[in-house]
Order: structure tokens, then C-alpha cells, then sequence
């Protein structure tokens, strides 16, 4: 039986991770490529056998390398905008709505304020380390066009009824459309907030590429 070649796509598609992340691999020579016409390709069976050997902390990387761009399917660097006006924490979810509108997440940012409004009024979203998670409280995929996380920061720091007592100034915004998609972001999320490192690159850069590489690095940290 000939060998079966795959393009270095679907290669990505076949590990479930971005074309970067493959990219990154040959040239770190995981794999080898062989050129066949105008294309970069590599043996299926060495990628079947790679996967059959990989140890424990392979395994975790791979894993990590897959919730990176999971992750990456919703937030975007458009998706970002930073140090916005905002007095209170009403005013903070207007202006996290009306980005959603204006980026063609949603058609009704005044929608979105009522639904996210009415969240807030069970109980905060706020996670604590002046942090809150805006959500609906139901998802609503006829509404949100396409599932989208965004990041926001307010130059005030907002009294938010956080757990900790203390202001929330960073805002992720999870306009998802199912639990799946939900849970994952929240977890993805919070495994990045452990690390105080990442949350001070938060509230203090201002460049949005930075904000980018740091939440969907292309190389996962040994």
C-alpha cells in the first residue's frame, strides 16, 4: 500500500491544532517533510506512530497546544480594547455591549445590556483580583452570531460586589453558544488568571499583541 501523505493543513486538522502550531513542530523536526509538487507534506504514519509514543508531558503539551487554539477560535486581537470610561459597573457592560455591536457579534447591544444586566442581578461575575466574566445567563446562538470572548479594561476600577471586596477593572465578556464552549472558556480562563504574572500584564500593557501572545501562545511553557 503506498504511503499517505498529508499537506501540512491537514496535518493540523488531523492533530487539532492550528497551522502554526504544526509550522512550529517541523521546525523544531517533530516530524519531517517531504516536498511532493508544490507542497510541504508529511507521512501519516509518522504522525500515527509520534502519537502512539508520546510520554505523559507530550501528552499535556499536545493538550495544551489544543485548548490554545480552542481558545483561539473565540478571541481575537479586534476583539480587545483597553482602558475605556466606565463610572460604574452598568456603564462598564455598555461599553462591552456596544463593542460587540460594533464588531458584528451581536445586532442589539442594547439587547445584550438587558440579558447581561439581569446576570449581574443574581449574582456578580466578578471572580475576584479585579476580574468579572460578564455572561448571559442563557446562551442565545439565534442572537450571537458567532461565539466570541472579549477583553476590555476600564480605567476606573469598578466597585463590582466581587467576592474578595475589591474593584474589578478587567472584564471578559463570554458571548458563546452552548455549555461545551461555556465551560471550556471559563476554565481556560481561570488556569490563566492563577499565574500573577499574567494578570499584571493585564491591567498594565497596552500593547494588544502582547495581550494576544500571552492568552494564545504559540509555544507552550515547559
Amino acid at each position: 500500500m503506498a504511503k499517505e501523505y498529508l499537506t501540512l493543513k491537514q496535518t493540523a486538522n488531523f492533530l487539532k491544532v492550528t497551522d502554526s502550531v504544526v509550522k512550529e513542530m517541523v521546525k523544531s523536526k517533530i516530524f519531517k517533510t517531504v516536498k511532493i509538487g508544490n507542497s510541504e507534506k508529511i507521512a501519516k504514519t509518522d504522525l500515527e506512530e509520534w502519537l502512539a509514543n508520546l510520554n505523559d508531558s507530550e501528552v499535556e503539551q499536545l493538550a495544551m497546544h489544543k485548548a490554545i487554539c480552542r481558545f483561539s477560535d473565540y478571541f481575537k486581537p479586534k476583539y480587545i480594547f483597553l482602558d475605556f470610561e466606565a463610572d460604574n459597573r452598568f456603564e462598564a457592560i455598555a461599553e462591552m455591549s456596544k463593542k460587540a455591536k460594533e464588531l458584528k457579534i451581536v445586532k442589539d447591544h442594547r439587547w445584550l445590556y438587558q440579558v447581561v444586566v439581569a446576570r449581574e442581578e443574581l449574582v456578580s461575575t466578578a471572580i475576584g483580583k479585579g476580574v468579572a466574566l460578564l455572561h448571559p445567563r442563557h446562551h442565545h446562538p439565534n442572537k450571537v452570531k458567532k461565539p466570541a470572548i472579549l477583553f476590555g479594561r476600564s480605567k476606573n476600577a469598578i466597585e463590582f460586589e466581587a467576592p474578595d471586596n475589591k474593584p474589578v477593572n478587567l472584564f471578559f465578556m463570554l458571548l458563546l453558544h452552548d455549555d461545551r464552549q461555556h465551560l471550556f472558556s471559563i476554565s481556560y480562563i481561570s488556569k490563566f488568571l492563577m499565574d500573577d504574572k499574567n494578570l499584571e500584564l493585564l491591567k498594565n500593557s497596552n500593547d494588544i499583541e502582547e495581550i494576544v501572545g500571552a492568552l494564545t501562545p504559540k509555544k507552550v511553557k515547559k
